[in-house]
């Protein structure tokens, strides 16, 4: 991983403590659309399953993951594709 998927992993880590926790970073997808940086590590998809999402209604969630990575959406990251579940719902994930 490279130091913007890592600082994002960390942060998740602590923010949430998940159960699973998966981010991966599909910047060589985007080559040449807006937002896409030539060194990569613009666009991520992060699935997280923490308790912390128990109860609450995925824009919640969002806005929660949001937060905890302001500043990597401040700067170097232009996408960010969030599936943020509670344990139990990531059952159905493979």
């Amino acid at each position: 991983m490279g130091r913007v998927a890592d600082e994002i992993t960390r942060k998740l880590n602590a923010a949430f403590a998940p159960e699973r926790l998966e981010v991966v970073d599909q910047s060589d997808r985007h080559k040449g659309h807006a937002g896409a940086h030539a060194e990569g590590e613009s666009h991520f998809d992060v699935l997280l399953v923490s308790e912390a999402f128990t109860g609450l209604n995925r824009m919640q969630r969002q806005r929660r993951v949001n937060e905890a990575l302001a500043e990597e959406l401040k700067g170097p990251v232009h996408a960010l594709s969030i599936r943020a579940l509670a344990p139990g719902e990531g059952k159905r994930l493979a």
